[in-house]
């Protein structure tokens, strides 16, 4: 089983790798989810797949409220 080194450095098997269709020299985007999982992606994230990554972050009608507090200023 893979470890994390010292450098923060994980080994992903080579299984694995060529399962997901990752090579040498890819860039990859690595994101934490919950429960101790995190995601790994080919390429930076992009503007259309960063749009709502932050969905679920703020209460229901939290950015309605901040939208009011402006139209008062």
């Amino acid at each position: 089983m893979p470890r994390i080194s010292s450098k923060n450095q994980v080994t992903i098997p080579v299984v694995a790798l060529r399962e997901a269709g990752f090579h040498a020299g890819d860039e990859v985007h690595v994101e934490a989810l919950q429960d101790g999982e995190m995601l790994i992606r080919r390429g930076a994230m992009s503007f259309d797949e960063a749009f709502g990554v932050l969905s679920g972050a703020y209460p229901e009608g939290y950015l309605d409220h901040l939208d009011r507090e402006d139209q008062q200023r």
